[in-house]
């Protein structure tokens, strides 16, 4: 069994800043990409980052230049910087990641979701 958790979300007023952290704990090999999505109320959940486990990034085009994607790899652990945070960032921030797992019948890789956290930008 594997688990994300995620941490970090909360209420900021615009132009303000928030770090959210994703740590994945259980029967892990290794983690493939790590990707950060997010679901605003009455819309389908989007992502808005992604890094391999080499450090390659990739983001939204209504992030790029705001938030910044990191990993650590000795802590399983993917976070995200939100810097200039806007009304429309407002949603449940879910983490993603494919682990590499052992299973009965052999290794493979698997996606597993955190629980999602909570933005909230006023304005």
């Amino acid at each position: 069994q594997v688990q994300l958790v995620e941490s970090g979300g909360g209420l900021v007023q615009a132009g303000g800043s928030l770090r959210l952290s994703c740590a994945a704990s259980g029967s892990i090999f290794s983690i493939n990409a790590m990707d950060w999505y997010r679901q605003a109320p009455g819309k389908q959940r989007e992502l808005v980052a992604g890094i391999t486990s080499g450090g390659g990034t990739n983001y939204a085009d209504s992030v790029k230049g705001r938030f910044t994607i990191s990993r650590d790899n000795a802590k399983n652990t993917v976070y995200l910087q939100m810097n200039s945070l806007k009304p429309e960032d407002t949603a449940v921030y879910y983490c993603n990641a494919m682990v590499v797992t052992t299973t009965l019948i052999g290794r493979g890789a698997f996606s597993y979701w955190g629980q999602g956290t909570q933005v909230t930008v006023s304005s």
